[in-house]
């Protein structure tokens, strides 16, 4: 059966802002590197004490970029979101398709989320998001037809807010038989929502995909001991490292996988884009380190943009990359 991948996760547009301090974050009591759910009004805030250094206006979301990497990649793709009337919504929807994934997208008269990005000197991003429309998706917005012909889902961590939700696509999806992913999103969300987390990957999900801090926040330990004791009850994990690589493992495979060289300007999207090159590698019958090395190829690539948006000469690049990656 032919690969298809469906994502599941907030639909969001991202403003980027790059700031020139973290002076910034302590005003407003924003943990670097976290990312902090606020309502409208709060973000507004925050927004305007920076609106000066020229945001850039991206469509986002975690389960998106990754899904619109994988259609990049040449991946047949869908994904499942909220969005709502305005503008911000048409264009959400309008960039998932120019990317090339079907847009399986419910409405809300809530205006569409969105993600404040907040790009430090040394490129850590810490997020204050809004998820307006994005929070509304409910049980009643899932149609279980939707998810035949496809072949895995992948669902981002920031989804726990709604549990019913959730749980209910896990369900769906394994028992039409499709190989399912999570991503733990953020070690906050992690921290607040273990125990759900932990029976969420106990009982439905294939892989698991996680950064250092998160894997902690999960766990109490790093690195391959983490590793371990997350993969006890999945077929597979990958954590990602940041500047030392990932560590992956695939049944009863471990390996260890090192970066590209890239000059680093933004690191937003650089782990979904990296699950992106990762799952192209694994569902075109690939080792699990040839499939790590992808994901170093692609979020190496997306870590010298700002934003998670790579033009088509870069993508173009990617793709020979890994080509020339799996001819090895």
């Amino acid at each position: 059966m032919q690969t298809k991948i469906l994502g599941l996760g907030n639909a969001l547009v991202d403003v980027l802002v790059r700031i020139p301090s973290d002076d910034i974050l302590s005003r407003f009591d924003l943990p670097k590197g976290s990312m902090q759910l606020v309502d409208e009004e709060r973000q507004n805030e925050i927004y305007e004490a920076v609106k000066e250094l020229q945001p850039q206006v991206v469509c986002g979301g975690s389960a998106a970029n990754t899904i619109c990497g994988l259609s990049k990649l040449g991946i047949e793709t869908g994904f499942i979101g909220k969005i709502g009337p305005n503008d911000l919504g048409k264009q959400y929807r309008a960039d998932l398709e120019a990317n090339g994934v079907v847009p399986l997208l419910s409405m809300s008269q809530t205006h569409t989320g969105s993600c404040l990005s907040l790009i430090s000197s040394d490129s850590e991003r810490t997020m204050v998001t809004c998820l307006g429309a994005a929070v509304e998706m409910t049980v009643d917005d899932i149609d279980p037809k939707v998810f035949d012909g496809y072949t895995h889902l992948y669902v981002e961590g920031y989804m726990v807010q709604n549990r019913e939700l959730i749980e209910t696509v896990f369900d769906i999806a394994k028992k039409k038989g499709l190989m399912t992913m999570l991503d733990l999103a953020s070690y906050n969300v992690v921290e607040a929502n273990i125990d759900f987390l932990g029976h969420l990957t106990d009982k439905y999900v294939d892989l698991v995909f996680a950064n250092e801090e998160e894997a902690t926040a999960f766990t109490g330990v790093d690195d391959t001991d983490a590793l371990n004791i997350i993969g006890e009850n999945v077929n597979g994990v990958v954590l990602k490292q940041g500047q030392r690589g990932s560590l992956v493992k695939l049944g009863d495979t471990v390996e260890r996988v090192g970066i590209i060289k890239a000059n680093c300007i933004d690191t937003t999207g650089a782990g979904d884009l990296y699950a992106s090159g990762f799952i192209y590698g694994m569902t075109s019958g690939q080792s699990a380190r040839h499939s790590a090395e992808a994901g170093a190829i692609v979020s190496g690539n997306v870590i010298e943009v700002i934003g998670t948006k790579m033009n088509t000469r870069r993508w173009s690049a990617i793709r020979q990359s890994i080509k020339r990656l799996f001819e090895k």
